[in-house]
């Protein structure tokens, strides 16, 4: 909770790197200070990389609505379609490849294909990812956000693209939700405003994707675990890591779609979502294992920025096929 207060003030001072970076910056800092005691700090450091991290995902379904992704409309969803598609597609073509470990690759096609941080954390626990291949995978999320920002409202530009288009385009191929509103309101007001609307929308795929990788997830380690004589139980197994917390994020969604939730209310929900999340990221920051984190070499970010150019020509070959450009 301290680093989680100290990254919220830092990152009012640095917009463009955020809390949440910044707490999983401090984490791993600190994290080589207090190696020592990392037994003494497990208990707290699990519950705040497990059950806090829940709270927030839970939470960020009241600031989503049914009502946006109408606004949105066709095009967008058929859009999202392809960059998904293509982010997991080819995130595990060339992870196999570059012979990145199997977890790692699907949290860095989660972060670019879906929403970033987020995705990366509602996922993590589904497939057991270690904290070093949520740290890699958000860094590598990160550092190709940060290109973004500046790039997009260039390239837009040089392009000529519409608002909508522009919007369209940084909604589906920019990754976290903070710099889609840096990249769109730097275009113009309008391309802003439907670059915000098409992330929320996106934000939605969550809920499919942690469904589908909880079922992975159990058929993987059912292979290994038969593969050792070991008895194992799917089913038990599927029970204890079903996402339970997804389904309280589509509750609250719904409520919020049915205009349940007073803006103030959820206004409130939205920072302590944002906070918890960055208490998660503090905790997973501390936990991170060095030495693995090492090992992983050049290879996973080098995955990301591939993953991450392959979005962004997606989305736009998709628009121009679709006549929207």
């Amino acid at each position: 909770m301290a680093i989680a207060l100290l990254s919220v003030l830092l990152g009012q001072v640095l917009p463009l790197v955020g809390s949440s970076v910044l707490a999983l910056a401090i984490g791993l800092g600190l994290n080589l200070v207090l190696k020592s005691n990392q037994e003494s700090l497990a208990p707290g450091l699990q519950f705040s990389s497990k059950t806090i991290l829940r709270l927030a995902i839970i939470l960020l379904g009241s600031s989503l609505s049914v009502t946006e992704i109408y606004e949105v409309g066709r095009y967008s969803v058929i859009v999202m379609m392809f960059t998904l598609t293509a982010a997991f597609g080819f995130g595990y073509l060339f992870g196999h490849l570059l012979k990145v470990n199997w977890k790692m690759s699907t949290l860095i096609s989660a972060g670019t294909g879906i929403c970033g941080g987020s995705a990366i954390m509602a996922i993590s626990p589904t497939i057991d990812a270690e904290a070093s291949d949520v740290t890699y995978s958000i860094a590598a999320t990160f550092i190709f956000d940060v290109l973004m920002i500046i790039l997009f409202p260039i390239a837009g530009r040089w392009l000529g693209l519409s608002d909508l288009a522009y919007g369209l385009w940084t909604g589906t191929a920019v990754n976290d939700t903070s710099s889609v509103v840096a990249a769109g309101y730097a275009y113009s007001e309008a391309a802003g405003d439907f670059a915000t609307i098409v992330k929320l929308t996106r934000t939605l795929s969550i809920i499919p994707i942690v469904l589908l990788f909880s079922v992975i997830g159990v058929a993987r380690k059912g292979k290994v675990e038969n593969g050792t004589g070991v008895e194992f139980n799917r089913w038990a197994h599927l029970r204890s890591v079903t996402p339970w917390f997804i389904l309280w994020f589509v509750v609250f969604a719904g409520i919020n779609s049915l205009g349940l939730i007073p803006e103030s209310l959820g206004h409130i929900f939205k920072i302590t979502s944002r906070f918890f999340m960055t208490m998660a990221l503090a905790a997973i920051g501390l936990s991170t294992d060095m030495d693995k984190l090492t090992q992983a070499g050049w290879a996973p970010m080098f995955l990301g920025f591939i993953v991450s150019a392959i979005v962004v020509v997606v989305s736009l070959a998709v628009q121009f096929g679709l006549g929207q450009i």
